[in-house]
């Protein structure tokens, strides 16, 4: 069994956060939430924090400066505003890219000011960087994009540039669409196909690349150990799916008809520039990385996947 680690997780309180704590815990290692605090809140003495109000960061408090080996081992950073809730308006695009700026700035300083910095440090990102790809595959040598969410991708990744320099080991976890009943964009599309009102979106013939959170959680185990995986890394299955396919998969699944479909200028009307993007917009992107290190994957077909993940939902 490989040496246990101390992993200080940022956005605990996510889908993906708490389900990696609770993933890596049951492999054995310390982890720590970093917990974010208010501007008029008391200090804790004895906890790992930050503030991104007042650029705080404490990483190195009482309860894990004297861990026998030292220190923080990894650092995986998912904390953002949620890009996915609800219309743009300009307001709300100014508080998503400052939201993952800061944070980006607030933990690459902190860790840098670190006599014993971390082994790896794993900041989330998105497929959303290469844009609208059309039918095009790509993989982690594609250049960028263009969109709001290319965007962020863009600004946000060269931020922890000089933890690389440093000699600490960085990833950019480039996600695809997570998979779970327990939120995100599955547990808002279950709804309407309950219902029995469910359809695909616009034409149908978008790409959709996704993976299940298992699955997440397995590849952020194996980007771990595989110390030779660093920069962007497409967290995706390697069968991605059109909308259409995606429509029946969830039909199939769910047992109901998918008979409604959603027009694209009513996407368009209903919510904005965040619906062309998100709901819209074609990725047909693989995981290059994974595979050629010799990742297994654990969900190569959607429909199989998402019978597992319906029928085990906290697994």
């Amino acid at each position: 069994m490989r040496q246990p680690k101390v992993i200080l997780v940022t956005g605990a309180s996510g889908l993906i956060g708490n389900a990696l704590i609770e993933f890596l815990s049951a492999q054995g290692h310390r982890v720590l939430a970093l917990r974010r605090i208010a501007d008029d809140e008391q200090r804790p003495v004895s906890e790992v924090y930050w503030c991104p109000e007042t650029r705080e960061c404490r990483l190195l408090p009482l309860d894990i400066s004297s861990v026998d080996h030292g220190g923080i081992d990894v650092v995986i950073h998912l904390a953002g505003e949620n890009a996915g809730d609800g219309r743009w308006s300009p307001a709300k695009k100014r508080r998503i890219l400052r939201s993952r700026i800061n944070g980006a700035e607030i933990l690459t300083e902190a860790i840098m000011a670190m006599e014993r910095k971390p082994e790896l440090v794993m900041m989330a990102s998105a497929i959303g960087y290469y844009g609208d790809t059309g039918d095009h595959i790509v993989d982690e040598s594609s250049p960028s994009g263009s969109g709001f969410l290319s965007e962020i991708c863009q600004q946000v990744e060269p931020i922890a540039q000089p933890l690389d320099d440093a000699g600490v080991r960085l990833v950019h976890m480039r996600f695809g669409v997570v998979l779970s009943p327990l939120g995100g964009a599955l547990a808002r599309m279950m709804s309407p196909f309950k219902l029995g009102l469910g359809g695909r979106i616009g034409d149908g013939r978008q790409w959709f690349s996704w993976l299940t959170l298992p699955e997440l959680e397995s590849m952020v185990a194996f980007v771990m150990a595989e110390t030779s995986l660093d920069g962007p890394i497409n967290f995706v299955s390697p069968a991605a799916v059109t909308n259409a396919d995606f429509t029946r998969a969830l039909a199939k699944v769910l047992k109901r008809p998918a008979i409604f479909p959603l027009p694209a200028p009513i996407v368009k009307l209903a919510f904005g520039e965040m619906g062309e993007q998100m709901l819209l917009t074609s990725l047909r992107v693989q995981p290059r990385k994974l595979t050629e290190a010799g990742y297994r994957f654990r969900h190569q077909e959607l429909t199989p996947a998402l019978a597992e993940v319906m029928s085990h939902p906290s697994e």
